[in-house]
């Protein structure tokens, strides 16, 4: 069992989509910092450096020495969703950039926690391009994890990406580009079952799962107001969601098991 964890990441590690009634976001690591303390016989300390909007290499550059710093027992990476969503983009160094990571991280001693985001390519307007390019980086990602699993390396893999219910829009934020509450619970629950830890009933994962798909929906005209305009509007003027902002926990912290953070 873990008792030290920390998260790197863009804002599906930061937790948005998933919202608390306060306005704070939560999100999946959030949750399997609560599923660890919840099965742990100690306490459970717990960081989040992720920052919405990050491409892969501020999370590498900025992110990863500070986690390997606070010495975690687990360290979760993540990256790459923002990079492949620009009109040029090098999957091959976005895999490269990845695997040097793990190792940086598994050199260190510490159990690497990697997982793939989820499929949002059924739900957004110009998906074909996302899905062959997300589709490209699994396949480098998988032959590494195959790499380094073969090595016995410390190195936990959840692909999400291949999680075809996840893909369903009853898993998704308005903007169609974020999960929800229900989405960031089944990425947090394949999270804890690859760690062989028990998944919280009252995060209800197997009931959503069982209600009818949601099935594809065209976006309306709002949605390219609210969402599609204010992202082209960032890319053209070079801005970023995450300007501005800081990691929500910085420091390994302990977590109460019945806490909704």
């Amino acid at each position: 069992m873990y008792t030290s964890y920390v998260a790197i990441g863009d804002s599906f590690t930061e937790g948005v989509g998933d919202v608390l009634p306060d306005g704070r976001v939560r999100g999946w690591a959030d949750l399997v910092a609560l599923g660890l303390a919840a099965a742990a016989d100690e306490p459970v300390r717990y960081a989040n450096l992720a920052i919405r909007g990050r491409k892969l290499g501020p999370i590498v550059g900025e992110q990863l020495d500070a986690a390997i710093a606070m010495h975690p027992q687990l360290l979760s990476i993540n990256g790459g969703g923002n990079d492949i969503m620009r009109p040029r983009v090098s999957v091959d160094d976005i895999a490269g950039q990845t695997a040097e990571a793990v190792g940086k991280a598994v050199d260190a001693g510490i159990h690497v926690l990697l997982l793939s985001g989820a499929n949002p390519s059924d739900n957004l307007p110009g998906g074909r391009a996302i899905q062959r390019r997300g589709d490209e980086l699994a396949v480098r990602v998988r032959a590494f994890v195959s790499e380094v699993t073969a090595a016995e390396s410390d190195v936990t893999f959840v692909d999400n990406f291949a999680d075809a219910g996840l893909r369903d829009l009853r898993y998704w934020s308005l903007d169609r580009l974020h999960l929800n509450s229900f989405g960031h619970a089944r990425v947090a629950s394949n999270v804890l079952t690859a760690l062989d830890v028990g998944v919280p009933s009252a995060w209800r994962v197997d009931e959503v799962a069982a209600q009818p798909p949601y099935g594809r929906r065209p976006p309306s005209l709002k949605y390219y107001r609210e969402y599609v305009l204010p992202w082209i509007g960032r890319r053209i003027t070079g801005r970023s969601s995450g300007d501005g902002r800081s990691a929500k926990l910085p420091e390994l912290t302990p977590i109460d098991p019945g806490a909704m953070f």
